[in-house]
């Protein structure tokens, strides 16, 4: 009897009629492997570390710390909250951001000499 897998594929023979040798599985998966390790250390990796910083910059944020935001608002950190900062951006002006908002602490000093 034949089955239908039979019909629609045919085995695949050697030269001799013999059927084909079956290779080796891990030396088939070793570029999908190569190509795996690759990805995870220059993009997960990174990525993983850049994000571990940025965590622990935020929740060394102090008061009177100068910060950039990612829309490029710089400014003087006033006000901490649980999940927003308050930032004096100009005399009088201050606006409220998320705590992930913040980019980057700048040296104090910093935006007076701009």
């Amino acid at each position: 009897m034949i089955s239908i897998s039979q019909l629609f594929v045919s085995n695949a023979y050697a030269e001799g009629g013999a059927p084909a040798p079956q290779g080796g599985g891990f030396m088939e998966f070793l570029p999908l492997v190569a190509l795996l390790a690759v990805f995870y250390f220059l993009i997960m990796r990174p990525q993983q570390k850049r994000a571990k910083e940025l965590k622990t910059m935020i929740e060394a944020l102090q008061k009177g710390d100068e910060v950039v935001t990612v829309g490029g608002v710089m400014g003087k950190v006033t006000k901490l909250g649980e999940d927003s900062v308050a930032i004096e951006i100009a005399d009088n002006v201050v606006i409220q951001v998320q705590k992930a908002a913040v980019q980057n602490v700048l040296p104090k000093g910093t935006i007076k000499s701009i």
